[in-house]
This record gives C-alpha cells, sequence and structure tokens, in this order.
C-alpha cells in the first residue's frame, strides 16, 4: 500500500513504514519506522530451551575418550611446535656463532695484514735513513779527509 502526501510518499509493508523524505540531485533520504509486533504473532525461536536426550553412560564415557583424545593431540601438536621452536632458535644461534667466529677470523687476518704491511713499510723506513745517514758519514768522512789534506798542505807550505 502507497500513500502519497505533500512532499513525500509513505509505504507499508508488513509492518515497515518508509517514508520518502527528499529528492536531490545528490541523493534521496528516507525514514524507516517499523512497527510493533501483533500481539497474536507465534515467535520465531522457542521461549523453553530444547530438552536434552538422557545420555547413557557408554555414550559419555565415550565422549570423555573423544576429549581426552582431542586434548592429547592438542599437546601433542603445541609440544611439536615448541620442538620446531627451539630447533629453529638452535640453528640462529649457531648461525650468529657461526658468522661472529668468521668475522672473528676476518679482523685477525686484516689486523695482521696491517701489522705486516705497517712493518714492512717501517723496514723500509729504516733502511733509507740508514742509507741516508751512511751517505752523510761518507760525506762528513770525505769534508773530514779533505780537511786534513788541507791543513797538512798548509803547513808543508
Amino acid at each position: 500500500m502507497t500513500l502519497e502526501c505533500c512532499s513525500y510518499q509513505v509505504k507499508l509493508v508488513s509492518g515497515i513504514q518508509v517514508k520518502e523524505l527528499d529528492k536531490r540531485a545528490s541523493g534521496q533520504a528516507f525514514e524507516v519506522i517499523l512497527g510493533s509486533p501483533a500481539p497474536d504473532a507465534k515467535a520465531e525461536f522457542p521461549l523453553s530451551p530444547l530438552k536434552k536426550k538422557d545420555l547413557s553412560l557408554e555414550e559419555i564415557q565415550r565422549k570423555l575418550a573423544a576429549a581426552e583424545e582431542r586434548r592429547k593431540s592438542h599437546e601433542a601438536e603445541v609440544l611439536k611446535h615448541l620442538a620446531e621452536k627451539r630447533e629453529h632458535e638452535k640453528e640462529v644461534l649457531q648461525k650468529a656463532l657461526e658468522e661472529n667466529d668468521n668475522f672473528s677470523k676476518m679482523a685477525e687476518e686484516k689486523l695482521n695484514q696491517k701489522m705486516e704491511a705497517n712493518k714492512e713499510n717501517r723496514s723500509a723506513i729504516m733502511a733509507a735513513m740508514n742509507e741516508k745517514f751512511k751517505e752523510k758519514d761518507k760525506k762528513l768522512e770525505e769534508v773530514r779527509k779533505n780537511k786534513e789534506n788541507k791543513e797538512v798542505s798548509c803547513e808543508e807550505n
């Protein structure tokens, strides 16, 4: 059933009232009013809970055994996951230790190479300085000889 009055329509559908408020370019607005249920209408859900049938001792024991089996299965699964987690942690720890050892070895090798290079550089510098000092000593020796020769030649004259 549809009623039209003024600027809106009212539709009644099985206890639901829909009012069309405004038509605009941006959209429409509706007001929905739910009707109250009729007092003689039957409820869809029963008011009293369903009656449970009586369970026999065998059924109870079977259900308890199934529950125990599920509990054991769940416990085994949890233990399996924990064991996998521990194994993974051990692998990660082992890998970290190996990487640490490799890093230590590489650092030690680099340090030894640097120390060897420094030692060779120092030896080369010392050899160059010794060579320079020897040349200076030779020069000094020549100057002394020349001076002595001049003194001796001056005395002879």
